[in-house]
């Protein structure tokens, strides 16, 4: 399954870093939290994964997947929910790999739309226009488009914010089976005790890595502390960071 090799990459944007040399490896089929303060290049890095944004410097190897055997899910706030579509409609843009923009849904199609509306718990919602939704009901439609998309790569940046307990729960529980079935599940997250439950490797991140690996190892008191520390200190005005004749980035 899909594999990401990342190699001294530096990402950010108008050539001004937010994440540096950052190198390692998601292996296939793996469940890794990215995990940061808020600010520390979490969500750029996935942009990274997804092929969405273009390295200032190293670069990132693809592995048994390409940019159409990655499903991407951005933060709810990033998009408009005003638009006038329905439910089933949202979802079934998880079909354009196998059916193209503008193709008809078959009959199939339109079965498998609703048994994703059923397994995210949104049986009965198809014909709801966004605008009506929850914020837990519109991350639950997310899901299931992602679901269609059927890919060996799946970059979730913030999946469970803004939702209740029981919407977390069940999403959670999505994730978990995408990890049985082998896929490789990244998931940029906020909260700890989540990252400590659910996911067991976790890369620890402020503008450059701090801890990749097993997450009870990684978030460790003196990690997290360097991490806020780092954070607190950086500065957003500084050029692209060069490295010192150990190794450590500046």
């Amino acid at each position: 399954m899909a594999s990401f090799v990342l190699d001294d990459l530096t990402l950010g944007y108008d050539g001004h870093p937010a994440v540096h040399h950052l190198s390692g490896t998601l292996a296939a089929g793996s469940l890794t939290a990215i995990f940061g303060p808020n600010g520390s290049g979490k969500s750029t890095l996935l942009k990274g994964l997804a092929g969405l944004l273009k390295p200032i410097s190293g670069s990132i190897a693809f592995q048994n997947c390409s940019a159409k055997s990655i499903a991407y899910l951005p933060q709810a706030s990033d998009i408009d929910r005003t638009f006038p579509t329905s439910v089933a409609d949202l979802v079934a843009t998880g079909l354009y790999q196998r059916r193209g923009l503008f193709a008809a849904h078959t009959a199939q199609d339109l079965a498998d739309v609703m048994q994703a509306l059923a397994t995210v718990g949104l049986d009965g919602f198809s014909a709801r226009g966004l605008d009506t939704l929850s914020g837990g009901q519109f991350q639950r439609a997310l899901f299931a488009r992602v679901m269609l998309q059927d890919a060996r790569a799946i970059l979730l940046d913030e999946p469970f914010s803004a939702v209740d307990s029981k919407t977390t729960n069940d999403l959670l529980a999505i994730v978990a089976r995408w990890q049985q079935e082998g896929r490789t599940v990244v998931a940029v997250l906020h909260d700890e005790a989540l990252v400590h439950q659910h996911f067991p490797q976790t890369l620890l991140l402020a503008r450059e890595c701090l801890g990749w690996g097993p997450t009870q190892e990684v978030l460790n008191a003196p990690n997290l502390q360097r991490a806020r520390h780092i954070h607190e200190a950086w500065d957003e005005a500084a050029p692209d960071c060069e490295r010192d004749e150990h190794g450590h980035a500046h």
